[in-house]
């Protein structure tokens, strides 16, 4: 056995014990209600700042609008469970993978012309991407407007957060090591000589940014069904930066 493979089953081993240490907790009635809300709120953060890294740490471009993506994952999953006619246990699934393909849709959208630009140029452009998204959120009235949407099903719990956000840190823990990561990370380096070399440097920043707001896309789905209730306000400019802190205070590239 060698030195990796040793390693790859400690991880396993410490990502199922905590889960089962934290269950336990939870079922003999240790951790309180506001002691699991916490342990989910860092959850859903944790794959919103990962999947943030991956556009601004690992691709090296400055995003301000990554609550935008989250808010059309939340109201995606949410409309999806309030109007599937199907039990919650496979709805609930499922609209958190339509709404993480909702908010990449978008992320395709606004990421190929927005990727032409750099530095903060492409920040302004990201940022009013999710100020957008806000105030359409805001006007719409299948979406409650600005009264929000309510009588969300709150079926989030920490199981839900816990294995959603194993999986997307292992994904890209493993995406970071791969050929496709280290062609990401060359871009970041330098552009010019990644291009050079054959890499195809657009179709790299656009997938990066895809599968970033494809993640967090996700993530709005799990905070809609922890909360409840939505409201666009929520998902304002303080929002992005908020994960953006956690990305640059946790080191910009690192896992």
């Amino acid at each position: 056995m060698n030195k990796r493979t040793r390693a790859n089953i400690l991880n396993l081993i410490a990502i199922v014990g905590i889960y089962l240490v934290v269950s336990l907790l939870i079922n003999s009635g240790v951790l309180s209600r506001g002691d699991r809300s916490t342990l989910m709120d860092i959850g859903i953060a944790v794959i919103m700042a990962v999947s943030l890294n991956l556009t601004t740490g690992f691709l090296g471009q400055l995003a301000l609008g990554h609550a935008g993506f989250m808010a059309i994952g939340a109201y995606t999953s949410a409309l999806m469970t309030k109007n599937l006619a199907l039990p919650m246990a496979a709805a609930f699934p499922v609209s958190l993978l339509c709404g993480g393909l909702m908010a990449a849709v978008f992320g395709i959208i606004i990421g190929v012309p927005a990727l032409r630009l750099k530095g903060d140029y492409l920040a302004i452009i990201t940022l009013g991407f999710g100020e957008i998204i806000r105030v359409i959120l805001n006007n719409l009235s299948f979406t409650g407007g600005a009264m929000g949407l309510i009588g969300i099903k709150r079926v989030t719990d920490f199981s839900y957060v816990y294995v959603i956000m194993v999986l997307v840190v292992a994904g890209l823990f493993t995406l970071g090591r791969s050929r496709h990561g280290r062609a990401i990370i060359s871009i970041r380096e330098n552009e010019v000589a990644a291009e050079s070399t054959g890499i195809p440097t657009t179709y790299y920043k656009v997938f990066a940014f895809t599968l970033a707001a494809f993640f967090a896309g996700v993530a709005g789905g799990l905070y809609a069904h922890k909360m409840g209730a939505l409201s666009p306000a929520t998902f304002d400019f303080n929002k992005s930066i908020d994960y953006l802190v956690m990305v640059v205070l946790g080191g910009m590239g690192s896992i």
